[in-house]
C-alpha cells in the first residue's frame, strides 16, 4: 500500500522554479519512492546505490551526465559529489526547470558542496517519514492553533485512543511498517541503524569509533524532550564535549533529531538558552531506549517524554512537508516555568503545552509569564528603538488526550493530539 505525500505540491513547485531540485531526509523516508511515481515518463532514474555506476560518476562526471542526459532522476548523490560541479555548468547552459532531480540521505558533507556548486540554482526540499494526517490519507496545511478549523478537521480524522497513540508512538513513521504490516519492527530499526552508521556514519571522519556513536545514539534517545547539555551527555558516552556537539550536529544534519530553540525576547528576563532535543522518529527512539511494547511505553517512565516528542515531532512535519521552516520554539526559566511549544507567525506568539492526560488542570498556569511582551513599551523603550519587542499573545492551547475539543477558558483550548 502507497499512502500519498502531502510533500508532492512543494517538489512539484519547485521543479518548476529551479533546474536543480534536491530532495534530502533520512534513509527510507519515502524519498526516491515518491520522486519515481512522480517522474514522467522521460526521466531516467539513477541509484548510484550501484558500485559500477557510482564508480562511473565519479571516475568521469562529465560522461556520466551525457550518458544520463536530463531529465534525470539521481537517488543517493551524496555518493559522487564529483558530480555537482558539472550539473552547475549544465544548468548555466540550459537554464531549464527541473533538469535534475536529486536525493541525498547523507547530508553532512553533501550540503557544503550545494552550497559551493549550486547555490542559486538548486532548490532543496527537506523530508521526514509519515505525519498522522498522512497515514489517515488526509493532507493538513501546517499546525495552528486555529480553533474553527481545527474543528472541521475532527470530520475528517478518525478519533484515537491512548493505546492507538502509543502504538503509533512505538512503530514510528517508516513508510516500509506501515506498506507491510508483516515486518518486524525490532529487526527492521536493527537493520536500520546498522545501515545508517555503517554507509553514512562511517564516511565522517569525525566519528572513529562506531560503537561510541550508537552509544551516543541511545543517550541522546533517552534524552528526548530535554534541553541539550553536552558535558552531561559527553559524560554518559565517554567522550568529550566538543565531540558530543559534533555528534549532535551529524544527528540534526541527517534528519534523525531536531533541536527547538528557546524563544527569546528582550521583554522576558533570566530565559535558558540552551536548545531542546527531539527524535523525528519515535518509533526508532523506542528502539534506542529497549521498549518491548506500546503498553510497556505507555506504563514507564519515559511516557510523558515520548508523548510530547511525538507531538513535536507531528507539528514539525506538518511546516517539513509545506516547504516551511519550523516557527518552534520552547520556554524556560531559571525559576523553573516552563511552556512546552511556541509557534512564532506573523506576529503572534502561540502557546502550547503538551500533556498526556485528557484534561489536565493548571496545565495553562505557565502562559502568563508571557504576559510582558503582551504590554504596551514604555515611552522611553520606545525612543530607544524597542516597541518591537510587543508581540500578540495568540489562543494558547493544550494538545492531550481529551475526547473533543473543549475551551479551558476565553484564550486556552484542550486539543486532541491526533489532531495535528
Amino acid at each position: 500500500m502507497y499512502y500519498e505525500r502531502t510533500i508532492e505540491p512543494t517538489i512539484k513547485n519547485i521543479s518548476q522554479t529551479f533546474p536543480v531540485l534536491i530532495v534530502t531526509g533520512p534513509r527510507q523516508v519515502g524519498k526516491t519512492t515518491l520522486l519515481s511515481r512522480m517522474a514522467e515518463k522521460e526521466r531516467k532514474i539513477i541509484s548510484l546505490d550501484n558500485p559500477t555506476i557510482r564508480a562511473f560518476a565519479k571516475r568521469d562526471p562529465e560522461m556520466f551526465l551525457q550518458r544520463y542526459q536530463p531529465p534525470v532522476l539521481i537517488d543517493e548523490v551524496q555518493y559522487a559529489t564529483e558530480l555537482f560541479d558539472y550539473i552547475k555548468i549544465y544548468a548555466d547552459r540550459h537554464k531549464r526547470p527541473g533538469d535534475f532531480w536529486l536525493t541525498g540521505s547523507q547530508t553532512f558533507h553533501m550540503m557544503k558542496r550545494v552550497t559551493e556548486s549550486l547555490a542559486g540554482r538548486a532548490g532543496i526540499v527537506r523530508m521526514a517519514g509519515l505525519s498522522n494526517s498522512e497515514i489517515s490519507g488526509n493532507h493538513f496545511p501546517p499546525f495552528r492553533v486555529d480553533i474553527p478549523a481545527l474543528i472541521k478537521r475532527m470530520d475528517d480524522m478518525e478519533p484515537m485512543m491512548i493505546y492507538d497513540v502509543y502504538s503509533r508512538i512505538f512503530k514510528g513513521s517508516m513508510p516500509r511498517l506501515y506498506e507491510n504490516e508483516a515486518v518486524n519492527l525490532e529487526q527492521y530499526y536493527e537493520s536500520y541503524l546498522e545501515t545508517y552508521i555503517s554507509r553514512d556514519i562511517k564516511d565522517l571522519t569525525q566519528v572513529a569509533d562506531e560503537s561510541a556513536f550508537l552509544n551516543f545514539m541511545s543517550v541522546i534517545a533517552a534524552r528526548t524532550a530535554t534541553n541539550v547539555n553536552y558535558e552531561t551527555i559527553a559524560g554518559e558516552v565517554g567522550v568529550s564535549a566538543p565531540t558530543a556537539k559534533q555528534w549532535l550536529s551529524i544527528l540534526v544534519s541527517s534528519g534523525l533529531v531536531a533541536l527547538i530553540q528557546p524563544y527569546s525576547n528582550n521583554a522576558l528576563k533570566r530565559v535558558i538558552k540552551a536548545p531542546r532535543m527531539y527524535f523525528l522518529d519515535t518509533g526508532l527512539c523506542a528502539h534506542l531506549t529497549k521498549w518491548s511494547s506500546p503498553e510497556t511505553l505507555e506504563r514507564g517512565a519515559m511516557a510523558g517524554q515520548f508523548f510530547e516528542t511525538w507531538v513535536v515531532s507531528e507539528i514539525y512535519k506538518s511546516y517539513i512537508n509545506a516547504g516551511k521552516q519550523p516557527p518552534l520554539y520552547f520556554y524556560l526559566d531559571s525559576n523553573k516555568k516552563e511552556i512546552d511549544l511556541l509557534i512564532y507567525q506573523d506576529g503572534i506568539l502561540t502557546p502550547v503545552e503538551i500533556k498526556k492526560g485528557s484534561a489536565p488542570k493548571d496545565a495553562v498556569k505557565n502562559f502568563s509569564v508571557l504576559s510582558p511582551i503582551e504590554k504596551e513599551p514604555s515611552e522611553e523603550n520606545v525612543f530607544s528603538g524597542a516597541s518591537h519587542l510587543k508581540t500578540t499573545i495568540g489562543t494558547g492551547a493544550v494538545i492531550c488526550m481529551p475526547a473533543d475539543m473543549i475551551p479551558i477558558d476565553d484564550k486556552n483550548w484542550y486539543i486532541p493530539a491526533w489532531l495535528i
